[in-house]
C-alpha cells in the first residue's frame, strides 16, 4: 500500500512539474513539439515574401514561440536600397513604444517590493507635477491659454493607462501641437540632447493637461514620466535600472537606449515610402533617426527610446508568458502579472472615453487587451495583450495559448495594417493541438 501511495504521489509531481512554463526560451525546435504544424508556418514565408515582391514591406525579422518553444525566427528582405544588404535575425531595431511594456514591468517591479502604490500621486516622486493644471481655453488671435486647477492630482495608475491628460504634443492638432510645440515638448519620446530625464520630465509639468485626470484614454508621453519614477524610486537612471532588474537577469544582451559603437552596424536603416511606389531612407521624420547611435547622452525615454532584436524581446515577453520568471530569474511575481494584464478601462469604456469602442478590446497597466467579449474579432485568445512600435513593430503575448509574436520590419509611415492582420492568422492557423 505504501508503494502505491508513492508511486501515485510521484506521478502527480511529474505531471505537475511538466506543466509548469519553461524555464527558458529554447532555440529553434520542431513545430511539433509545440503542437505547430511546419508547412503553415511555411505558408508565413510566403506571406511576407508576396508582400515584399508587391513593395508592400521591404522585410525584417519574425519570432515565434509556443510553450518556450522558438519554432520560428527568419528574417526577409533588404535594408538597403541597393539590395544588396540582406536582413539578419540579429539586427537591431528601433522598438519605440515597445518600450512602454519594460517601464511598465520596471513599474510593476517597484509595486510588488512596496516602494510605490498605483494609485499614489505623482507629485509624491516628481514634485513639479503637484502645480500642474487643465487647459481651459485657447485665444486663436495671439495663441495664450487659461488653465484650470486639477480636481484630482495625476496618479500613477493613470500614468499607466494614459488616463492622465498627458498627451504626444506633436500628434495632436490645433491648440494643444501649439502648446506642445512652445514648450520644446514636440520632439520627446524618442531621444534629445539637450535635457536629462530629470530635466525634460519637470519640463513636461509645467505643459497644461489636456483633460481632467481620469477623465479619459488619450496615448501621451506618460510612460516618459513613469520613466522617471523609476529613476527616483530605483535610484539609479533608467537605462541602469533597466539593465539590472530586467535586461540582464533575462539575458537581453542586445537592447539600449544607445547602441555601443561595436554594435552600430547592426542598426538598420529606417524606410519610408516614396511617390513612386517604392521605398526610400528616412534620414529623418521630424527628429534624427541616427538617435540609437548616440553616445554621452543623459536622457532616457520610458516611453519610446529603446532599440532591440527579435530575439532580446522575445525572452522579454517569454518571462511575461511564464507568469514572471525565466532562465531561473524572475522579474516580477504571478500574482503581480495578473493585476498588470487586468481591465483598467471598464468604466471609461462604457461611457465612450476609453481605449476602443470594439467590445472586449481594453486596456490594462500598459498594454492593449483583449477579454471575452473579443471573441470573434480575430484568432487571438481573450486574455492576450499587445502593443506596437512607431516604426513598424509589433508584438503579441497570448498566455491561453502559451504563444509570443515578435515582428520586426523599419517603416514610416506604413499603411498596408493587413499585412500584420493576415500574418496573425497564419501564426494562430499553425496550432495543430
Amino acid at each position: 500500500m505504501r508503494i502505491l501511495l508513492w508511486f501515485i504521489l510521484f506521478i502527480a509531481s511529474s505531471i505537475a512539474a511538466s506543466s509548469q512554463a519553461p524555464t527558458q526560451l529554447s532555440n529553434i525546435a520542431d513545430p511539433a513539439l509545440a503542437g505547430m504544424d511546419s508547412d503553415r508556418l511555411a505558408l508565413i514565408d510566403e506571406h511576407i515574401t508576396s508582400y515584399i515582391d508587391k513593395n508592400m514591406v521591404p522585410g525584417g525579422v519574425f519570432l515565434i514561440a509556443r510553450g518556450g518553444q522558438t519554432v520560428y525566427h527568419k528574417s526577409f528582405g533588404k535594408k538597403s536600397l541597393n539590395n544588396d544588404e540582406p536582413y539578419k535575425n540579429a539586427d537591431i531595431f528601433r522598438i519605440a513604444s515597445m518600450t512602454k511594456a519594460v517601464t511598465s514591468v520596471a513599474i510593476m517591479q517597484l509595486y510588488e517590493r512596496g516602494k510605490l502604490g498605483l494609485d499614489d500621486p505623482v507629485h509624491l516622486y516628481i514634485p513639479s507635477f503637484e502645480s500642474t493644471e487643465v487647459l481651459d481655453s485657447f485665444i486663436v488671435t495671439d495663441s495664450s491659454y487659461t488653465t484650470v486647477p486639477v480636481e484630482s492630482q495625476i496618479t500613477i495608475r493613470h500614468l499607466l493607462t494614459h488616463t492622465s491628460g498627458i498627451v504626444y504634443g506633436g500628434f495632436s492638432p490645433g491648440p494643444l501641437q501649439f502648446i506642445y510645440q512652445h514648450h520644446q515638448m514636440s520632439d520627446a519620446g524618442l531621444s534629445q540632447g539637450r535635457w536629462t530625464t530629470e530635466e525634460l520630465i519637470d519640463r513636461l509639468a509645467e505643459v497644461p493637461l489636456a483633460f481632467q485626470p481620469g477623465e479619459r484614454y488619450w496615448y501621451g508621453l506618460n510612460m516618459d514620466v513613469l520613466g522617471r519614477v523609476v529613476e527616483i524610486v530605483g535610484g539609479m537612471p533608467l537605462n541602469e535600472y533597466f539593465s539590472t532588474h530586467i535586461f540582464d537577469p533575462l539575458g537581453m544582451h542586445d537592447t539600449y537606449f544607445y547602441v555601443p559603437a561595436e554594435k552600430h552596424d547592426r542598426v538598420v536603416p529606417l524606410y519610408t515610402p516614396d511617390p513612386e511606389g517604392g521605398w526610400a531612407m528616412a534620414a529623418d521624420v521630424g527628429f534624427a533617426m541616427d538617435y540609437p547611435k548616440e553616445v554621452g547622452r543623459n536622457y532616457f525615454a520610458g516611453g519610446g527610446g529603446l532599440s532591440s532584436t527579435a530575439l532580446d524581446y522575445s525572452k522579454f515577453i517569454q518571462a511575461l508568458v511564464n507568469d514572471g520568471h525565466l532562465n531561473g530569474q524572475r522579474i516580477l511575481s504571478r500574482k503581480t502579472v495578473e493585476v498588470m494584464t487586468s481591465d483598467q478601462m471598464i468604466k471609461l469604456n462604457e461611457e465612450g472615453k476609453g481605449f476602443s469602442n470594439h467590445p472586449g478590446v481594453t486596456y490594462c497597466l500598459g498594454f492593449a487587451l483583449y477579454q471575452e467579449d473579443s471573441r470573434g474579432l480575430n484568432s487571438k485568445s481573450p486574455g492576450t495583450y499587445e502593443w506596437g512600435g512607431y516604426f513598424n513593430t509589433k508584438y503579441f503575448i497570448d498566455p491561453v495559448e502559451d504563444l509570443i509574436f515578435v515582428g520586426m520590419t523599419q517603416v514610416v509611415p506604413f499603411p498596408h495594417d493587413h499585412f500584420w492582420d493576415r500574418l496573425y492568422a497564419l501564426v494562430y492557423g499553425a496550432i495543430t493541438d
